[in-house]
């Protein structure tokens, strides 16, 4: 079922600010491409579209697809709707994610369910956002004659998804950054056994927020981001952001029957961006009781919506844990909640960011603005290693469902907080082939390996190594951008 236009017209253009105030105001394929604003803030809409009863209506009858382009529609104005629709029906097919459903819900009781979001080429759900952006950039690429060096980090997932999704497309190279060693051996492997000429893997002697680090540095140069065409495929991209927002919407609508019912989502968040998409479409209208936020040991996202203490953590303090992905002391998207937290008030958002950076954090507990949270539905919880494991063991033996690692950590708190009468609907992350060690450690067995993926920690690895060196980074990237 299609959607005519004229049923889900935007309210209002599709416009972008920076959450530091100093950006002009821009349209959508003029943020793109990029990552960080150009004040060192990030990109988000003047304003979120809101929809009302009549249009959640027509969207709960809608395909995966379709849905898709009906909630990015409503962010993009600048890209013709028919050319729209066509690259969002390519990015979501069945020969990609393994069924029309894209990312189906599975009930495991009545009131629990785990939305699938795992069945991309990665087996992770990052999937599902980068094979939207792998077809945006290059129509957008194509349309402008350019071309596109990507940059970015990675604790996992993130970068094989934009590997596979950005493999072979013209016009674009992909350099990404990783923490050596602190990913799993077949996260490694995806990554670093692709032999496309496009694709170059660094790994840094560091943690996860090194990588980040260097990718904002070299970013926020103006000077070589122009001259190397440096552009952004991080949570950090709005694009990316947007995307994701679309399964919050298909998962609220698998698990009700009408729009008068609230849920809760259980979200594993180390950056904020997948949970990050859950606020966005609660702002849009989407019935969301509680966003439910699962830290790991790394539990700084826990202690600010705990406490209002926003405490960065140094590389030496950052545990590596056997839930990698979110081995993480600094959530790059964070900074847009807090955006709207402060009331969107881009100067405060400023001074709080130099807060940051002088002296490791921010504390709001004692602000007027620390009483949005709770209107805005975020609560938190922080989960363990034997607390992951006692998940994964409980939903085998209860469901026969076997959970990865971070998924096991949104279970663990989600049903902390889990609430009578109200749905939960926990987000999996990845399938735990990508986690085979943590698996045997908790079942005494290996996970199954998805068709086509046997023997791949076997195969021929390509990667830099490299010391946590802005200046490195950026020679190796100028050394092979021709530029």
């Amino acid at each position: 079922m299609s959607v005519p236009a004229s049923r889900l017209a935007t309210a209002s253009p599709a416009r972008y600010v920076s959450t530091r105030g100093r950006m002009p105001v821009a349209r959508f394929c003029d943020v793109l491409l990029g990552g960080l604003a150009p004040d060192g803030g990030l990109v988000v809409p003047q304003a979120y579209p809101r929809l009302t009863a009549e249009e959640l209506a027509v969207m709960r009858k809608l395909s995966y697809p379709d849905l898709a382009f009906a909630v990015i529609s409503r962010f993009v104005d600048d890209i013709p709707e028919a050319d729209l629709r066509s690259l969002v029906h390519r990015a979501y097919r069945s020969e990609v994610f393994g069924s029309p459903d894209i990312t189906p819900l599975k009930t495991l009781e009545p009131g629990l369910h785990l939305l699938q979001l795992s069945n991309g080429p990665t087996l992770a759900f990052k999937d599902v956002a980068m094979q939207l952006l792998g077809e945006m950039f290059e129509y957008v690429l194509q349309r402008e004659g350019r071309t596109l060096n990507i940059l970015g980090a990675t604790s996992g997932d993130t970068g094989s998804a934009a590997e596979y999704a950005m493999r072979g497309r013209k016009g674009i190279r992909v350099f990404m950054l990783s923490p050596h060693g602190k990913m799993s051996p077949f996260q490694r492997a995806q990554m670093y056994s692709l032999q496309d000429a496009n694709i170059f893997n660094i790994a840094i002697r560091g943690v996860f927020d090194d990588c980040q680090d260097i990718v904002k540095a070299v970013s926020g140069d103006a000077a070589f981001k122009n001259a190397h065409r440096i552009g952004a495929v991080n949570s950090i991209n709005w694009a990316r952001v947007i995307a994701q927002v679309v399964y919050y919407f298909k998962g609220y609508f698998a698990a009700t029957r009408g729009n008068d019912e609230q849920v809760s989502f259980s979200v594993p968040s180390g950056n904020f961006g997948n949970i990050f998409a859950g606020h966005i479409a609660r702002m849009m209208g989407l019935p969301i009781r509680n966003l439910i936020l699962a830290s790991n040991e790394n539990d700084v996202l826990d202690e600010f919506f705990r406490s209002g203490r926003y405490r960065v953590r140094s590389s030496r303090e950052t545990l590596q844990t056997s839930s990698p992905s979110m081995d993480i002391s600094k959530a790059s998207n964070f900074e847009r909640f807090v955006f709207d937290l402060v009331g969107r008030d881009p100067a405060m958002v400023a001074r709080l960011w130099r807060e940051v950076e002088d002296a490791g954090g921010f504390n709001l507990g004692e602000a007027p603005c620390w009483r949005n949270v709770e209107q805005y539905g975020v609560v938190s919880g922080r989960s363990s290693h034997a607390a992951r494991l006692s998940a994964i063991r409980k939903i085998s033996s209860q469901y026969g469902v076997i959970i990865d690692p971070h998924t096991a950590d949104g279970i663990n708190v989600g049903l902390q907080h889990r609430e009578s009468g109200v749905p939960l609907i926990c987000m999996e992350t990845a399938l735990p082939a990508k986690f085979a060690e943590t698996i045997r450690e908790a079942l005494g067995r290996d996970p199954e390996v998805p068709a086509g993926y046997e023997g791949l920690e076997s195969r021929l690895q390509r990667v830099a190594i490299m010391d946590p060196d802005v200046e490195a980074v950026k020679t190796y990237i100028a050394g092979r951008t021709g530029s």
